[in-house]
Protein backbone atom coordinates (compact mmCIF):
# COMPACT_ATOMS: atom_id res chain seq x y z
CA UNK A 1 0.00 0.00 0.00
CA UNK A 2 1.18 3.43 -0.74
CA UNK A 3 -0.15 6.09 1.58
CA UNK A 4 -1.70 9.20 1.64
CA UNK A 5 -2.76 11.14 4.74
CA UNK A 6 -4.99 13.84 4.60
CA UNK A 7 -5.07 15.78 7.83
CA UNK A 8 -7.24 18.78 10.06
CA UNK A 9 -4.88 21.73 9.48
CA UNK A 10 -6.92 23.24 12.92
CA UNK A 11 -5.31 20.88 14.70
CA UNK A 12 -1.99 20.63 13.50
CA UNK A 13 -0.43 23.15 15.66
CA UNK A 14 -0.43 20.69 18.72
CA UNK A 15 -0.60 16.84 16.45
CA UNK A 16 2.37 16.08 15.24
CA UNK A 17 1.00 12.96 13.61
CA UNK A 18 2.72 10.46 16.36
CA UNK A 19 -0.69 8.54 16.55
CA UNK A 20 -0.69 8.21 12.56
CA UNK A 21 2.52 6.66 12.71
CA UNK A 22 2.23 4.65 14.76
CA UNK A 23 -0.83 3.02 13.96
CA UNK A 24 1.42 2.92 10.36
CA UNK A 25 4.30 1.39 12.14
CA UNK A 26 1.91 -1.32 14.28
CA UNK A 27 -0.31 -1.81 11.91
CA UNK A 28 -3.30 -0.72 14.05
CA UNK A 29 -6.14 0.93 13.97
CA UNK A 30 -7.33 1.07 10.21
CA UNK A 31 -4.51 -1.02 9.32
CA UNK A 32 -5.53 -3.64 11.47
CA UNK A 33 -6.13 -6.00 8.54
CA UNK A 34 -3.45 -4.36 6.18
CA UNK A 35 -1.28 -7.36 5.26
CA UNK A 36 1.09 -5.73 2.38
CA UNK A 37 3.99 -3.38 3.20
CA UNK A 38 2.22 0.40 3.60
CA UNK A 39 5.24 3.15 2.66
CA UNK A 40 4.03 6.46 3.46
CA UNK A 41 3.66 8.94 0.32
CA UNK A 42 2.27 11.74 1.95
CA UNK A 43 1.05 13.72 4.74
CA UNK A 44 -0.54 17.25 4.53
CA UNK A 45 -3.42 19.21 6.00
CA UNK A 46 -6.75 20.00 4.22
CA UNK A 47 -5.72 22.88 3.86
CA UNK A 48 -8.49 24.83 6.21
CA UNK A 49 -12.08 25.06 6.31
CA UNK A 50 -14.05 24.17 4.03
CA UNK A 51 -11.28 21.65 3.02
CA UNK A 52 -11.97 22.80 -1.04
CA UNK A 53 -8.05 22.24 -0.99
CA UNK A 54 -8.56 18.84 -0.11
CA UNK A 55 -9.44 17.76 -3.71
CA UNK A 56 -5.98 19.22 -5.37
CA UNK A 57 -4.15 17.84 -2.68
CA UNK A 58 -5.35 14.09 -2.74
CA UNK A 59 -4.61 14.83 -6.51
CA UNK A 60 -0.92 15.55 -5.50
CA UNK A 61 -0.68 12.80 -3.60
CA UNK A 62 -2.13 10.32 -6.14
CA UNK A 63 0.23 11.74 -8.93
CA UNK A 64 3.12 11.12 -6.18
CA UNK A 65 1.92 7.66 -5.97
CA UNK A 66 -0.40 7.42 -3.28
CA UNK A 67 -2.95 4.20 -4.20
CA UNK A 68 -4.77 4.63 -0.96
CA UNK A 69 -5.63 8.13 0.63
CA UNK A 70 -6.64 8.20 4.65
CA UNK A 71 -8.50 10.87 6.50
CA UNK A 72 -7.04 11.52 9.55
CA UNK A 73 -8.90 10.80 12.53
CA UNK A 74 -8.54 14.57 13.27
CA UNK A 75 -11.24 14.67 10.20
CA UNK A 76 -13.67 12.03 10.58
CA UNK A 77 -13.20 11.06 14.28
CA UNK A 78 -12.21 14.68 16.04
CA UNK A 79 -9.22 13.37 17.66
CA UNK A 80 -7.64 14.56 19.85
CA UNK A 81 -10.22 17.69 20.85
CA UNK A 82 -13.35 15.62 19.93
CA UNK A 83 -14.69 18.31 17.46
CA UNK A 84 -15.00 16.39 14.22
CA UNK A 85 -14.75 17.90 10.51
CA UNK A 86 -17.84 19.54 9.77
CA UNK A 87 -17.21 18.95 6.40
CA UNK A 88 -15.68 15.32 6.52
CA UNK A 89 -18.25 13.86 4.76
CA UNK A 90 -18.31 16.13 1.48
CA UNK A 91 -14.54 16.16 1.36
CA UNK A 92 -14.61 12.53 1.19
CA UNK A 93 -17.20 12.58 -1.81
CA UNK A 94 -15.08 15.49 -3.54
CA UNK A 95 -11.74 13.68 -3.24
CA UNK A 96 -13.62 10.21 -4.27
CA UNK A 97 -14.74 12.28 -7.29
CA UNK A 98 -11.64 13.49 -8.14
CA UNK A 99 -9.06 10.71 -7.67
CA UNK A 100 -11.47 7.47 -9.09
CA UNK A 101 -12.02 4.35 -8.07
CA UNK A 102 -8.91 3.14 -8.52
CA UNK A 103 -8.05 5.04 -5.14
CA UNK A 104 -8.92 3.61 -2.02
CA UNK A 105 -10.20 5.65 0.46
CA UNK A 106 -9.85 5.34 4.44
CA UNK A 107 -12.43 7.07 7.11
CA UNK A 108 -9.73 7.09 9.66
CA UNK A 109 -6.17 6.62 10.95
CA UNK A 110 -6.13 5.41 14.43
Amino acid sequence: MKLGIIRCMQTEDYCPGTSDFKAIREKSGVYADIDEPIELVGFINCGGCPAKKSVLRARELVKRGADTIAFASCIQKGNPIGYPCPFARKMKDLVAGEVGDGIRLLDYTH
